[in-house]
Parts: C-alpha cells; sequence; structure tokens
C-alpha cells in the first residue's frame, strides 16, 4: 500500500513513526470506513440521523486528496491537514469533533518551525490521549454517556498502558484497537446523555452508538497500518 509521501513508512519495534506511516493510517481508515459505510448509517438511522457513514465516507475521501495534493512532511502536518479537512468538509457533529481529535493530535506533535519527521510510540499515546481530551471539551461528553469516547477514551488507556509496559508498537496498537471494540460494544445497552441520541431517552438502549463504532473502526485501521508498514 503506497503512503504517497515519498518517505519511508516506520513502524517497527521501537522506532520511528514518520509522515508516510500516519498517511497510511488515514488511508486504511477511509477504507475501513468505506466497507462500513452502510452499517454506520444504518446504526446512526436507530438513534440519529441516518447520515454518520455517508458523512464520514466523503470526509475521509477528502482527507486522501488534501494529503495526495500536498505530501506532509511531518506526523503533525498529516494530522492537522486531517482535522482542518474534516471540520470543513464533514456535517453534523462528527466532523468537528474528529477534525478537532486529529488536529490536537497533530498539534501535541508539532515540532514548532523544525517539524519533526517522525515521532516515538510513546508520543503518539500522548498525543491520541490529547485528541480524546479535545473531543471530550468539544463534545461535553464523558465515559458511560453512549458516544465515540465509550470507544476512544478505553482504546487511549490500553495504548499508554502498552507503551509504558514497554510493549513493541503493533502490540501495543492491537491492544488499543481490541479495548476500542469493546468499548463500542459496550454502548449497546447505555442510555444515551449526549448528542442526538440523548433526545431518545431510554429508546436509545439496544443500540450501539455509531460514533462509537466509527471510531473504534479508526482506532483499529491504526493497528492495521502498523501491521502493514512494519511487514512492508
Amino acid at each position: 500500500m503506497g503512503a504517497g509521501t515519498g518517505a519511508g513508512t516506520g513502524a517497527g519495534g521501537g522506532g520511528g513513526l514518520d509522515a508516510a506511516f500516519f498517511v497510511a493510517w488515514l488511508e486504511e481508515a477511509a477504507g475501513e470506513i468505506a466497507r462500513q459505510r452502510d452499517r454506520l448509517t444504518e446504526l446512526d438511522a436507530a438513534i440519529g440521523d441516518a447520515d454518520h457513514g455517508t458523512n464520514l465516507d466523503r470526509g475521509f475521501s477528502e482527507v486522501l486528496r488534501t494529503l495526495r495534493e500536498t505530501p506532509p512532511a511531518s506526523p503533525a502536518q498529516a494530522l492537522m491537514a486531517a482535522g482542518a479537512t474534516l471540520i470543513r468538509r464533514v456535517g453534523g457533529a462528527s466532523g468537528p469533533l474528529y477534525g478537532s481529535a486529529f488536529r490536537q493530535m497533530g498539534k501535541t506533535l508539532d515540532g514548532g518551525e523544525a517539524p519533526r519527521p517522525s515521532v516515538t510510540p510513546a508520543e503518539l499515546a500522548e498525543a491520541f490521549s490529547a485528541g480524546v481530551v479535545a473531543v471530550e471539551r468539544l463534545g461535553k461528553a464523558a465515559a458511560g454517556d453512549k458516544t465515540m469516547i465509550d470507544a476512544l477514551a478505553p482504546a487511549s488507556r490500553a495504548l499508554s498502558h502498552a507503551v509504558r509496559d514497554g510493549l513493541e508498537v503493533r502490540e501495543a496498537l492491537t491492544r488499543a484497537a481490541r479495548a476500542a471494540a469493546d468499548g463500542a460494544r459496550a454502548t449497546v445497552p447505555m442510555t444515551a446523555r449526549r448528542g442526538r441520541a440523548s433526545y431518545l431517552g431510554e429508546r436509545s438502549v439496544g443500540h450501539e452508538d455509531p460514533g462509537a463504532a466509527s471510531s473504534a473502526l479508526i482506532v483499529t485501521a491504526l493497528a492495521t497500518a502498523a501491521s502493514r508498514t512494519a511487514a512492508g
């Protein structure tokens, strides 16, 4: 899978994660969202506006076009470009929320006037955590509110713990993906307390939150990118 940046991919053992790795993540995320677009829209039809999959698919397609037109020179540039594009191109709440997450990750990894060409797994974990905090603040949501936070927060914790334990990046991200998927499934019995689904009250019980579901897909794409770039 080509990242289209001209840079070598880095995702091995304790090595640096370069711009091409982050582009590979966004490519994987775009592909997975396209494949799961109808499922995400069906989930949203039950408790939302029935446009989550369509909006995200369009937004991530625009992200890929942006990255092809202006290949990023650093992880920070890739993430901030993705965030700005999602905010600009995705309707509803998901655009600003995902856009803010990616932009905050990019800002956390930004090296100022001299962009860092690669970052460490520990720096990725720190940036991921900062992105989750940005979503919490913008959405005024917490764990248990039946939102994307229910997938993102456990993924962030799993990633941070795995990195601190010295696991190599592929295993650390696999654990994060597993935690995100578990978190998304755990929203099914919850009552929504934030977003449009909260208007349904108890009727939101029994449905997986679409934002949590798409968050799990994006974290899974991160783990997939690590495996594929390392193998390549």
